[in-house]
């Protein structure tokens, strides 16, 4: 099974949120960055910058809640 996404800010092969440059999802800039996981691993270094903020908060969280009793 086949699917495809349309981008509402892409028109004519160009990105209209990112200066007029050529499509590219998950570029710098576009609503796609940093929010999903994709082929080209050097899309995907926003994405796990904030996973990584978000283990590490998730890990201080737990220590906080240990030391309190």
């Amino acid at each position: 099974m086949a699917g495809s996404w349309g981008c509402p800010h892409e028109t004519d092969d160009l990105c209209s949120k990112v200066n007029h440059l050529r499509c590219d999802p998950g570029m710098k800039g576009c609503v796609l960055h940093g929010r999903f996981v994709f082929a080209n691993d050097d899309k995907n270094q926003r994405l796990r910058q904030k996973q990584g903020r978000d283990a590490a908060a998730g890990g201080a969280d737990a220590e906080d809640s240990s030391t309190a009793d």
